[in-house]
């Protein structure tokens, strides 16, 4: 947190995360050329106004840096060009417009009593004069400040990098006369370095050894000159476990390196899963691993391939970090990023339910932080993207693909029509009303509208999509037919979501979720809301075995990381083709880390029942373990679970939570160990 009375950086909201939005997102490359996202990017504002009002004690002199080009004003009177400037006491009011073209408008003021903080207004000249609490002041839309933690002149937000750190392959072949197969031990991601190169260098990166010496169908490449003078070469960063390097006639280097680029985290206020399963073991640390790489300056999905933010992805990614690292910032940087800015004319990455996963995005950030700053800060973009939402909705208010709507649902190995009023979007579209309510409540904006809507949402959803003859959700409306296909998407998110009374809860277990007869899920992506339905049955010990037999298939194939995809039934290289590519499919992806948040929220059993943890539930559940420990971070603190067949312990150092096992509860205090004996 910012400190009391102490200068930093300032901008308008949302800008500096569309601006780094823009040059993360851009960074994917493909075979050496560029790769853009092919949804619509924003820009940050090129001008924005800051102002603040103060009461001077004394006189006292200031100093101003800005990213970008700017003009001073004391009480409406602009003053002559400079950096420092000498404030008369008394009453005055400071105003600062700053245009940047290349990067966000940025602001940073010092002095005894005057600094830039928070606690400013900022505007992008629109002319409409609001404050943050929505008074009208008749000349523009003034909100507060944003700022993070860039506390000195010398860096400001464009500064921003994440960390490195030099690390050496681990083992090098020559696989030809002039070409060098090196492996770095696992998967990983950062900047090749090639120290004393002379001449040309043609490299060649893969996830595995074969993609790395398949020069003609690798995913990514570089070719690499250096002037004689030249001792070290760096290239843009790139996600490999193994570098083919091949030299041109002439060429030469001394050595082979690479900076390992990574999110600094705090491992005290960090999650943590040990079990008498080392199998399981082994899948926390590499699901955990997975999480590490694809948490950027943003959320990503895959390292290799994509490396673009997607809102499915995200959601995930953030579930799995309120149980591993607790990064709220990036979490938050995502969100804005995602939402992008006003006018709306397209959902979150062009996907229909990418837009409803955002929504839920933004109650899920609350439930975990309690920040009910950021969920005002996002209220207007969460109502404008909402109106159009509901622009775009059919005469029965359900959410209906258009001709420019991507329906995503799930990469799926059998046919499924995407056409017409899929159950599985409505169920989306409903939770997100939901979110509407829950959030206009959280800020005391009477929005009944959102909550109306949702029931009414709901009813329709179960009345023309539930079967009782087949105790299932089915799949779609087509041109007024239905379409009975049963699959478990729709079904599982009525479970997750608190859509399934208990009778309805266990009709589709059995039904559909507990039936060979249904198609199976094959994406990491969908397992993680598969088990999570099973969890909530209680299955457990089911769960830990599709974990073995999923998460620890992927071990046994060799992964340091956790997959795109798995199909246990593929052999070889057929685990690293997709869409077409020999090797297309991402081992790295942070939605296949979905076994952070499963251990964390269903085996330790942790979740907040409140805001922010101020209140919290225990429900530890062993399966067929013998023991288990671990720790949960919460916003102000840590709770440490331990379980064994004969007792349970719980520490926790903030808020107040109970511990339920079976038919027992037991209160658990503040630094305070909890310890329950099992009959």
């Amino acid at each position: 947190m910012q400190a009391e009375n102490k200068a930093t950086w300032i901008w308008y909201p949302g800008d500096f995360e569309v601006w780094l939005g823009n040059i993360f997102n851009n960074r994917r490359t493909e075979r050496g050329a560029m790769f853009p996202p092919f949804w619509k990017q924003d820009s940050h504002y090129v001008t924005v106004e800051f102002s603040k009002a103060f009461d001077v004690p004394e006189q006292e002199k200031i100093t101003i840096d800005c990213e970008g080009q700017f003009n001073f004003a004391i009480d409406g009177k602009l003053q002559f060009p400079a950096n420092e400037y000498i404030i008369p006491a008394g009453k005055h009011k400071l105003n600062i417009k700053v245009w940047n073209q290349a990067t966000p408008p940025a602001l940073f003021i010092d002095g005894k009593t005057i600094h830039t903080d928070s606690t400013w207004l900022v505007t992008y000249e629109d002319k409409l004069w609001i404050d943050e609490n929505g008074v009208a002041h008749g000349s523009g839309i003034y909100v507060p400040a944003a700022s993070w933690n860039f506390d000195s002149p010398d860096t400001p937000p464009s500064s921003f990098h994440l960390q490195c750190e030099e690390r050496q392959p681990v083992s090098q072949h020559d696989i030809a006369k002039d070409g060098t197969l090196y492996d770095f031990g696992r998967e990983t991601f950062g900047y090749l370095k090639v120290k004393g190169l002379k001449g040309t260098l043609h490299i060649y990166y893969g996830e595995s050894p074969e993609e790395a010496q398949d020069k003609e169908h690798c995913e990514t490449l570089d070719r690499l000159t250096s002037a004689l003078s030249h001792q070290t070469s760096d290239l843009g960063s790139k996600a490999f476990r193994y570098v083919y390097i091949e030299k041109e006639e002439g060429a030469s280097y001394d050595e082979v390196l690479m900076d390992y680029e990574y999110a600094l985290h705090d491992a005290d206020h960090s999650g943590s899963f040990r079990c008498s399963d080392e199998e399981i073991n082994k899948i926390w640390d590499v699901a955990a691993y997975t999480m590490d790489l694809t948490t950027r300056e943003f959320f990503m999905d895959g390292i290799k391939r994509d490396r673009w933010t997607w809102s499915g992805d995200a959601i995930q990614s953030y579930l799995m970090n309120y149980y591993l690292r607790f990064d709220t910032e990036c979490v938050k940087r995502t969100i804005r990023q995602l939402r992008g800015k006003d006018p709306v004319t397209a959902h979150v990455n062009t996907i229909m339910d990418y837009t409803f996963y955002w929504f839920k995005s933004v109650l899920d950030y609350y439930q975990y932080t309690g920040d009910a700053d950021f969920v005002r800060e996002m209220w207007p973009r969460m109502v404008t993207l909402m109106d159009y939402v509901l622009s775009r909705t059919n005469s029965e208010g359900m959410a209906e693909g258009q001709p420019d709507d991507w329906i995503f649902v799930d990469w799926v190995d059998f046919p499924m029509h995407k056409r017409g009023i899929l159950c599985f979007e409505q169920i989306l579209f409903c939770k997100a009303l939901e979110t509407m309510a829950l959030c206009a409540k959280v800020l005391g904006i009477n929005k009944s509208n959102y909550r109306i809507k949702a029931e009414e949402l709901r009813n329709k959803v179960r009345q023309t999509f539930w079967s009782y003859e087949q105790k299932a959700y089915y799949h779609a409306l087509e041109d007024g037919v239905l379409n009975k296909q049963i699959t478990k998407f729709p079904n599982m998110f009525a479970i997750i979501y608190g859509y399934a009374y208990e009778e309805q809860r266990q009709e589709i277990m059995q039904s559909v979720m507990l039936n060979p007869n249904i198609d199976p899920i094959t994406t990491p992506y969908m397992r993680f809301y598969e088990l999570e339905a099973l969890c909530i049955d209680g299955l457990h010990t089911q769960v830990l075995q599709e974990m073995r037999d999923y998460w620890g298939g992927m071990l046994r194939e060799g992964a340091t990381s956790f997959w795109e995809k798995y199909v246990p039934t593929e052999t070889g290289t057929q685990h690293l083709a997709m869409y077409g590519r020999p090797y297309g499919k991402s081992l790295c992806h942070a939605w296949g880390a979905s076994p952070v948040y499963l251990l964390g929220k269903y085996y330790l059993g942790v979740k907040p029942t409140k805001p922010g943890y101020e209140e919290y539930e225990v429900r530890p559940a062993l399966g067929d373990l013998e023991w288990m420990k671990g720790d949960v971070p919460t916003p102000h603190g840590m709770i440490h679970v331990e379980m064994d067949r004969k007792q349970i312990k719980i520490r926790a150092t903030e808020g107040r939570g109970t511990l339920y096992y079976k038919d027992q509860q037991v209160d658990i205090k503040p630094n305070q160990e909890v310890v329950l004996t099992l009959s």
